[in-house]
């Protein structure tokens, strides 16, 4: 179950070269990861647990500049046990050229304990 939606570059994202800085990109990952979980998540499931971040994976293919259009999208690619593996790409809006690929290991704890859980059947399947 893919979720997307379309930014467009400002200043403030460009680096020192007028590229999207590195930095921006993991913002933009974590953001639309968010976002994702806070869309479909039920309150009672936002309330119970949350998600870190374990590892991330970036391959950068292309610079993106300013007023550049970027759809990003995500999805969870696979899940066991307390972990999930979430795909994020972002390509350029006009040309369809993918500028950004990453693979983020995302682990559930309890959100009073911090302790990992097991991602249950109900998270799963709105996922998956």
């Amino acid at each position: 179950m893919a979720f997307q939606k379309e930014i467009v570059v400002s200043h403030d994202d460009l680096d020192d070269l007028n590229h999207v800085n590195n930095v921006r990109y993991v913002q933009w990952i974590q953001d639309i990861s968010k976002e994702h979980w806070q869309t479909v998540a039920t309150a009672k499931m936002q309330q119970d647990v949350i998600w870190v971040v374990l590892t991330h994976h970036i391959e950068y293919k292309r610079a993106a500049v300013l007023d550049d259009p970027i759809v990003i999208s995500t999805h969870i690619e696979s899940s066991s046990g307390a972990k999930c593996v979430r795909i994020v790409e972002m390509k350029h809006g006009k040309t369809n050229k993918l500028l950004v690929r990453s693979s983020t290991e995302w682990c559930l704890l309890n959100s009073k304990s911090y302790r990992p859980v097991r991602i249950p059947e109900e998270i799963k399947e709105i996922f998956l």
